[in-house]
């Protein structure tokens, strides 16, 4: 009799550790995958980082040539004529 409780006993025993097992694994398993779930969003952002670096350089390179293009028909001589160099509404004192 005290075999058969032993027994149960240790069934029971094995398959607590066994379920305490499967739970740590879950919990590892998610952690992994929130991880990657990061580390693929971060990938993204440096991505669209570098994209907007890009587009930022294309635009400025944009400006600089349309404003030498400007500055060329320029006449300083003209009572309207413009300092491309100077925004018009900062104020210099």
């Amino acid at each position: 009799m005290q075999a058969i409780k032993d027994k149960i006993n240790d069934m029971t025993s094995m398959r607590k550790a066994k379920s305490d097992a499967r739970a740590e694994e879950k919990a590892e398993k998610d952690l992994a995958k929130a991880r990657m779930g990061i580390a693929h969003e971060v990938r993204l952002a440096k991505e669209a980082e570098a994209a907007m670096d890009l587009h930022v350089a294309k635009a400025d390179e944009l400006a600089k040539r349309e404003m030498e293009k400007q500055s060329a028909y320029a006449d300083p001589h003209h009572e309207n004529a413009v300092d491309l160099n100077e925004h018009p509404h900062s104020q210099r004192n």
